[in-house]
């Protein structure tokens, strides 16, 4: 027990850089208290002791305002950040070294008896006010993005985010020409961050730079039928007009009167 214990509060460290010192994470952690209480709860839901195991973990849920079912499986080295608002159903199953953030849901969408909350493998991170809804599979190491609604089942290191959620990997890395688009307007509008995927900011990405490749098309063969006919104007395309503060004199300081 005490094994474990040491375990849990290791974890903390590992997940959580405010963390200054033992005594606080023993004290102050809500998230630690609550699955501590989980497991009284569910080797009482386990033996026959259902009242009891209810109680136990409503008791836990007003101290640490995290709702744990005791019928709910939680592996090793579970870790709850902040925690307020967290509930956890009865049938959900959760792996090893899983985290998840305050708000999050891991429900389910019938009232039918079995199986009806989710699995969670090893290393899964759910964001910030995800819901995870229903008796499909998280693969081992995916993520939940915050605020993400997940109704079906998510692959082994995928990351899932939006409402409802969608699967979204690493995009590729952006083109010069929409590189150097983004430069020009000062700031990355498109989301070329590999941080940060996102399907549709890679959408308007790659549409960015097809258009790109479009205009230098059409300026070859503008200069290819200005070569067989003279009247064919050989001027390229005219300049994008922006708005003042978009205008590379926009940083520039007024002349002085």
């Amino acid at each position: 027990m005490f094994a474990r214990i040491r375990e849990d509060i290791s974890s903390v460290f590992e997940r959580d850089p405010a963390a200054r010192n033992t005594w606080e994470v023993l004290t102050c952690y809500p998230g630690l208290h609550a699955v501590w209480s989980h497991r009284i709860s569910h080797w009482l839901w386990r033996h026959g002791l259902r009242w009891l195991a209810r109680l136990n973990s409503n008791l836990a849920r007003l101290i640490t305002g995290i709702e744990i079912h005791p019928g709910a499986t939680i592996g090793r080295r579970f870790f709850i950040d902040h925690g307020m608002g967290v509930v956890i159903g009865e049938t959900a199953e959760i792996g090893d070294d899983v985290t998840l953030y305050q708000g999050v849901t891991l429900g389910g969408t019938s009232w039918n008896k079995g199986k009806r909350h989710p699995t969670l493998g090893n290393n899964v991170v759910v964001g910030a006010g995800a819901k995870v809804l229903g008796p499909f599979t998280v693969g081992e190491g995916a993520r939940i993005g915050s605020n993400a609604v997940v109704v079906k089942e998510v692959p082994p290191g995928a990351t899932a985010v939006g409402i409802p959620g969608r699967i979204v990997r690493e995009q590729q890395a952006p083109s010069e020409s929409v590189q150097a688009l983004a430069r020009h307007f000062g700031f990355d509008a498109y989301g070329l961050s590999r941080d940060m995927p996102d399907p549709v900011a890679s959408a308007f990405s790659s549409l960015l730079d097809h258009i790109h490749q479009l205009d230098a098309r059409v300026q070859q063969l503008s200069r290819s039928v200005h070569r067989i006919d003279a009247a064919m104007p050989d001027s390229a395309l005219s300049e994008l007009e922006l708005p003042e503060f978009c205008s590379d004199n926009a940083d520039k300081p007024a002349d002085p009167e």
